[in-house]
């Protein structure tokens, strides 16, 4: 029976990062999956295919709206080829989970394949098509993900009700899709099809899009979507999706409590994720969970059970992959003696439609509710003239600052590449930087940062420049 310094359950963004730093610490190191390939929902049916999508289709819409004016003719009719691009799809797939093997055997980690189990806390038994073996452990980290979730009378069939995963793969363009949910799963994939000739309705139960978010930025993000044709249906309670063949019909109760319908080729049901823990085994070790399926962990991560760790969609906080990273990494270097940190504040989140939305510690709401002062810089793309030379001149770039100390206390995006521009409000608000500080900073001209500049001195005394 093999023996290991510690097993991780689990390969995707958390689970992977997390067992080649506990390798590059000196541990022996497994790391075991259920599928057969690596890089759990992320790279296989996530972040990476959807993004790839995405670019495929923000291409095509700019042969079809936007080459002409930058005096690119196209003679005859562009069309959008579905099945092509779901086959570059699969290969930047392919390509990035054969990285991940790549990076196992460099850092001469051990992969099972098959779904690990606790039989007690020092063992796990691995079960695959039938077989099982067992290998021992010291310690353990369980980063199993989350799957998509839905509510009662919403449930997937994988046909004409979908989950993102099928929608990854479908064999036609819709004429109509229905988006239960206007958060970023839902938008992301709903514009990948709005772009190739799908009308699309978004059903929300709250009253804007991306709810957790600067309410600016819903309101900027939906005014963008809206010119490419999306529909929005605020305050409305989904009570059945009903697949009738060849439709789908959604019934809801509106914000007055009249009943009402919506039929579509298909219907995505994206109304968040919740954790993937059934069949690990965890009353064997006397693990409990919540009703969301998720794990308890104290300030170290570790569950009530010593030895046994968990990150990432299994325990609480944002469901995403670059905050697994960095518990991956903080627990691989609390187990070598190591006294890392995260600061959950300073996890940015990002939306990958066009414009990207990203941001970054507390929203305007948060401060107001909190009852701290504050003052607000705000600068819009359209004044850079970076944006006007690429057409892309939605959005914004806001920064809230303590009134009193000028310390920057969150940062709000939306807008041409804002998904790598939040990096630098991360790296400044890290350092505990005031506005006057990303004020005096110089940035690239002409460039979208420059935005970020400009926000920093409205903030300061309202003195940006170029506005």
């Amino acid at each position: 029976m093999s023996k290991y310094d510690v097993v991780v359950i689990g390969s995707g963004p958390g689970g992977y990062v997390a067992a080649i730093r506990c390798a590059q610490l000196g541990m022996k190191t497994a790391i075991i999956e259920k599928y057969d390939t690596l890089g759990g929902t992320c790279l296989n049916v996530g972040c990476i295919p959807s993004k790839a999508m995405l670019d495929s289709s923000h291409h095509y819409h700019e042969a079809t709206h936007n080459f002409t004016k930058h005096g690119i003719d196209i003679k005859g009719t562009v069309n959008p080829n579905l099945e092509q691009m779901i086959a570059r799809k699969a290969e930047v797939v392919s390509q990035t989970c054969s990285g991940i093997d790549f990076l196992m055997d460099k850092n001469k980690i051990d992969v099972h394949h098959g779904m690990g189990s606790f039989v007690d806390k020092n063992t796990i038994k691995i079960s695959k098509d039938g077989k099982e073996t067992t290998i021992q452990t010291d310690k353990t980290i369980i980063a199993t993900g989350s799957k998509p979730n839905y509510f009662p009378g919403m449930e997937p069939d994988k046909k004409r009700i979908i989950t993102s995963t099928e929608a990854l793969e479908l064999k036609e363009i819709p004429k109509k899709m229905i988006v239960i949910g206007g958060g970023v799963i839902g938008l992301e994939l709903g514009q990948v099809y709005a772009r190739l000739g799908t009308e699309v309705s978004v059903v929300e139960f709250m009253d804007s899009i991306i709810p957790t978010m600067d309410k600016a930025l819903g309101k900027d993000l939906m005014r963008a979507l809206k010119k490419e044709g999306f529909k929005f249906n605020f305050n409305h309670k989904v009570k059945s999706v009903v697949n009738k063949g060849k439709s789908v019909v959604v019934t809801a109760d509106d914000k007055k409590g009249n009943e009402v319908t919506f039929e579509g080729d298909y219907c995505l049901v994206s109304v968040g994720r919740k954790a993937y823990t059934e069949g690990l085994g965890l009353k064997n070790v006397g693990i409990p969970t919540d009703d969301r399926g998720r794990v308890e962990v104290d300030a170290h991560l570790q569950t009530n059970v010593p030895g046994i760790y968990a990150i990432g969609d299994v325990i609480k906080g944002a469901m995403l992959a670059h905050k697994a990273e960095e518990e991956g990494v903080f627990v691989a270097e609390t187990m070598a003696g190591q006294k890392p940190h995260i600061n959950y504040n300073l996890i940015p989140g990002v939306v990958y439609t066009w414009p990207e939305v990203a941001a970054v510690g507390q929203t305007e709401e948060q401060l107001k509710e909190a009852g701290i002062e504050y003052k607000a810089g705000q600068f819009p793309m359209k004044a850079l003239g970076r944006a006007r030379a690429s057409m892309d001149t939605a959005g914004f770039v806001k920064i809230l600052a303590d009134k009193e100390t000028d310390e920057v206390l969150g940062v709000h995006m939306i807008g041409p590449r804002v998904a790598d521009l939040i990096a630098e409000a991360v790296v400044a608000m890290e350092y505990r930087a005031s506005a006057e500080d990303i004020a005096r900073f110089s940035h690239a001209h002409p460039t979208y940062a420059e935005a970020v500049k400009e926000a920093a001195l409205a903030a300061t005394e309202d003195r940006a420049i170029h506005v």
